[in-house]
């Protein structure tokens, strides 16, 4: 029984594994509406993301370019820049295209037709549930 206890203990256990460190995906929010960039930020720091915010399309792009995030959610009606020159300008002036989520209160499918065109990642129409959201990003840094 000793020799068994002795084997036992030289066993590493799961738990006492040293938990793999990932770094966390930095996540650039942009739109103007303060409510909405706060619950996205606190969901998603929740989740371990970084989040960066952007409250206009010109700093958007700005940022987008400067900080290069792993995504971008992205607004579609903003002052300055609307979200669709925001993504225009991303994809022509990118080699290796950006993971953009557009999110929108527009009904219009030809709005929706045109982001996909341009290579949106994914198209959320608000109000959305924030699981929904939660998910596409899970899947677009997963």
């Amino acid at each position: 029984m000793a020799k068994e206890k002795t084997v036992a203990k030289d066993k590493p256990k799961r738990e006492e594994e040293a938990p793999k460190k990932t770094t966390p995906k930095r996540i650039l929010l942009v739109d103007d509406d303060a409510e909405i960039v706060e619950s996205l930020s606190y969901a998603l720091k929740a989740k371990g993301h970084e989040i960066l915010v952007a409250r206009d399309g010109n700093q958007g792009l700005a940022m987008a370019e400067r900080e290069d995030p792993d995504l971008v959610i992205l607004d579609m009606m903003m002052p300055k820049r609307s979200g669709f020159l925001v993504l225009e300008k991303l994809r022509r002036t990118r080699p290796v295209p950006m993971r953009v989520i557009m999110i929108t209160a527009n009904e219009g499918t030809r709005h929706k037709a045109y982001a996909e065109m341009l290579g949106v990642d994914d198209y959320i129409r608000k109000p959305f549930a924030m699981d929904r959201l939660l998910e596409s990003v899970g899947r677009l840094l997963g």
